[in-house]
């Protein structure tokens, strides 16, 4: 039986002594061809687990294994069989397009002439054949992505680890992405593992996700089993004209659901769904002004594990 892609076993990442570890505990499995998502506010070790499994941040205990392969013992052998895009760009500046692929594939032990031949493949099939000779600084940040993807399987992989690949993309770049994605995934079996905040990109395309607060794993599952294991919450928004009608009804919601409260804004998280809103229309009183529910999704999840405050 071939090693799983991806395995950490009891991973710890401590920063600063007595301070709470950046990663603490974590056990993960990703299996052979899934497109596995790490979800989680900021700060909550996401991109420290992504920097373990790649060999550039060193764990303080447990273990990660790339293909069977342990990446604190063995990490030149880990990188042949990973591929890597960063939340920065880290092209080189000083080389075109075409010479980023190029020497890529150079570093990695290929031929001259195999470096060239997979230079021009990838340039086909990220559309970006007509810019083979242009510079990095001349692209746009959809192109430049793009490119870096292109760049991570390069050497040919069997994982690809992509931390925030579509942040601060525009729309189109980001269809874009997700379309080659989808090819590499149907035609090469590439396993990929990403970080996002994207939940809907999340929920639509993930095989698997697991939601990560404070270095821990809280749930692990499909969108839809995450769905109704924890989010048969539906949130109600309610709009008040101002903070005394919102501090009065806060009590008498409470009897729908848990109760946020952010100023004229109250969040109401209700089991009973649309079949509630008659009952918060009544419970809100007359300074209500707006209401809008939001069914359970991957984000009404999200934020019921994880809270809604704000996160450095």
């Amino acid at each position: 039986m071939d090693p799983r892609p991806l395995e950490l076993r009891h991973l710890v990442k401590s920063y600063v002594r007595g301070a709470p570890n950046a990663v603490d505990g974590i056990d993960l499995t990703v299996e052979h061809g899934e497109l596995f998502g790490l979800l989680g506010p900021n700060g909550a070790g996401k991109t420290t687990t992504v920097g373990i499994a790649t060999t550039r941040v060193a764990p303080t205990s447990g273990s990660v294994r790339v293909n069977g392969i342990d990446v604190v013992a063995d990490p030149a052998r880990a990188k042949a069989s990973l591929g890597v895009v960063t939340q920065f760009n880290t092209l080189d500046r000083a080389c075109t397009v075409h010479e980023n692929l190029v020497f890529h594939c150079r570093f990695f032990g290929a031929s001259r002439r195999a470096a060239l031949d997979r230079a021009d493949e990838l340039l086909e099939r990220f559309r970006l054949t007509d810019r083979a000779g242009d510079m990095v600084f001349e692209l746009s940040g959809g192109l430049a992505q793009r490119l870096q993807v292109a760049r991570a399987i390069a050497h040919r992989p069997t994982i690809v680890f992509l931390d925030e690949p579509t942040a601060g993309l525009d729309p189109q770049s980001r269809i874009a992405l997700w379309d080659v994605l989808g090819e590499l995934r149907s035609d090469e079996g590439l396993t990929v593992v990403l970080t996002t905040h994207y939940m809907e990109e999340a929920e639509q395309f993930c095989d698997r996700v697991a939601i990560i607060d404070r270095g821990r794993i809280l749930v692990s599952g499909t969108p839809e089993a995450l769905k109704r294991q924890h989010g048969d919450l539906a949130i109600a928004t309610l709009g008040f004209s101002d903070e005394e009608s919102a501090r009065r009804a806060a009590a008498d919601l409470r009897g729908f659901g848990t109760v946020d409260e952010d100023g004229l804004t109250l969040r109401v998280a209700t089991a009973d769904g649309a079949g509630a809103v008659p009952g918060l229309v009544n419970a809100a009183g007359p300074g209500l002004r707006a209401l809008a529910l939001a069914e359970p999704s991957l984000e009404t999840v999200f934020i019921a594990l994880t809270g809604r405050e704000l996160r450095e």
